[in-house]
């Protein structure tokens, strides 16, 4: 196994050719602190994140673990899954910040410092909650558009707001506002999406006043005003005609006053069977739509998603991202975002809503055998229940006397007896199962189940609110997790996170993100 040092490393990050720089520690840990470049692929389910965000073999792909040793184990998997070009960072993210290299709180940096870039320069205009609730009490006209996804929507939303997905906003926006003389205001949760939505309506050049609503949702309950839960979004308009040209023309204009770069079908064909070139296939339209039809290959990233968390949808630098839409509004606003945070990103020339792919897209799993029945965990002597489940699922509900466990910290002396392997995720369970046979488990099969499950088979389902404690449950980010459940102070020290994202970078991290600015723009 080859290792890099952290000093060896930082330089090589901001050269030009293809890397894939992993965390490969869980969730929890990986949120508490990691490099500005790193993408999380947690160890415990390597086998399904790594293709997807690694598609091409032959990646120069840096693993980095807690300095314990992890990092070899995921490389031994990588390996069996054909990789070949891997690095291990000596000491892991502890040497990284003993090099004196700053460690990144939070999920979605890159992204999320990104946004507040753009405000700095582009001058993206906001409006205040306390502004905000004014003009609604007063009756003013204006339309609140919540770009979130619709799950985050349906959880807490403001009073009066709409439903739309920062990539549908400008899409849609024709059929959701009469004039061109009402105010539109975007929110999110945060900062980040309210800031990228507002502003991707301002590089269409609308007439209509747009603002970001400062601090999203979780300024508005600082202000003092409640929210929605639990509100169905509505559906998504359709287009009529005459929104259908408009949205080809602006499409045009946005290729244009940002300078983007289109290619055919054919010359996808040819990047998609290079094999010496990283080329991601992202569908930005809504689910629905992605569902009734894709193009072959193309896997969903709804574009408002797609900006706000890329490092959840690919992992290698300096790859060809190329975006897949129907008529390329969508795809044009999603890819401005795109490039100004160094991605080499394409337009496909093709209408992605008459492609030949029907459903969701494969997600690559790892297999195991034997499956044992739950009917035999009560009848078979000496039987050793563990669950792998999420910490948290298992706090929630789990089988009385099954042990909480995740394959980064599984002993030795773990791999003795009989043994079922239980949980919710079967790439968590899968993950367990191999590695009990890796510690010389000669006796172990899985079942991917649930409460419900269990209960059905007679099992009792108890939960225990502090067990596995805190300190174990490296899965689970407790960094301000309750700031959509109303904890005013976990949702001050969130935003005052975001507000200091921009000076914790160093020059070279600062280098690669350069907000596109539109040359001379018609308004359309």
């Amino acid at each position: 196994m080859k290792t890099i040092i952290a000093t060896a490393l930082k330089p090589l990050l901001s050269a030009e050719g293809e890397f894939a720089f992993l965390d490969i520690r869980e969730h929890g840990q990986y949120g508490e602190g990691h490099p500005f470049f790193c993408v999380s692929a947690p160890y415990s389910v390597i086998e399904e994140r790594a293709p997807i965000l690694v598609p091409r073999k032959d990646t120069f792909c840096i693993l980095m673990d807690d300095g314990d040793g992890v990092a070899g184990l995921a490389h031994e998997r990588l390996a069996a899954l054909g990789y070949g070009n891997l690095l291990v960072l000596e000491g892991g993210a502890p040497a990284w910040a003993a090099a004196g290299y700053t460690l990144f709180k939070g999920v979605n940096v890159l992204s999320k410092t990104f946004g507040e870039l753009v405000e700095h320069a582009c001058g993206t205009p906001s409006i205040s909650a306390e502004d905000l609730h004014a003009r609604q009490k007063a009756g003013a006209s204006l339309v609140v558009l919540d770009g979130r996804s619709p799950k985050e929507f349906n959880k807490m939303s403001l009073p009066g707001a709409r439903s739309c997905p920062n990539a549908e906003l400008g899409y849609r926006l024709p059929e959701l506002v009469a004039d061109e003389s009402t105010p539109v205001i975007v929110n999110c949760a945060g900062r980040t999406r309210s800031i990228i939505g507002a502003q991707s309506l301002r590089n269409l050049g609308l007439k209509n006043p747009v603002f970001a609503l400062r601090n999203g949702t979780q300024g508005w309950r600082l202000s003092g005003f409640e929210l929605e839960n639990g509100r169905r979004p509505d559906p998504q308009p359709k287009l009529g005609s005459a929104s259908v040209a408009l949205a080809r023309a602006r499409s045009a204009e946005l290729v244009r006053s940002f300078g983007l770069s289109r290619i055919d079908m054919a010359t996808l064909a040819g990047w998609m069977a290079d094999e010496t070139r990283t080329t991601y296939l992202l569908d930005v339209r809504t689910e629905e739509e992605y569902l009734a039809a894709h193009l072959d290959g193309a896997r969903h990233a709804p574009g408002g998603q797609l900006v706000q968390a890329t490092d959840e949808y690919l992992a290698v630098r300096n790859a060809r991202i190329v975006l897949s839409d129907d008529i390329g509004l969508r795809a044009a606003s999603t890819a401005i975002w795109l490039k100004g945070m160094g991605h080499e990103v394409y337009l496909l020339d093709a209408d992605a809503s008459r492609g030949p792919a029907r459903g969701a897209e494969p997600c690559p799993q790892m297999a195991f055998a034997p499956w044992m029945p739950l009917s035999e965990v009560t009848t078979r002597p000496g039987l050793r229940l563990l669950d792998a489940s999420r910490s948290m699922d298992y706090r929630a509900a789990h089988v009385a006397g099954a042990e909480w466990v995740t394959r980064a910290r599984l002993p030795e002396q773990m791999a003795q007896g009989p043994i079922l392997v239980i949980g919710r995720s079967a790439a968590l369970v899968a993950g367990v199962v191999q590695r009990l046979r890796e510690l010389g488990a000669t006796e172990v099969a899985g079942n991917v189940s649930g409460p419900e499950d269990w209960r059905a088979a007679g099992l009792e389902v108890v939960s225990t609110p502090y067990t596995p404690p805190e300190e174990a449950c490296i899965d689970f980010l407790f960094f301000v997790h309750d700031r959509h459940d109303d904890n005013l102070e976990s949702a001050r020290q969130y935003l005052a996170w975001e507000l200091g994202l921009l000076d914790q970078l160093d020059a070279q991290e600062r280098g690669v993100l350069n907000p596109v600015m539109a040359t001379e723009r018609e308004t359309v």
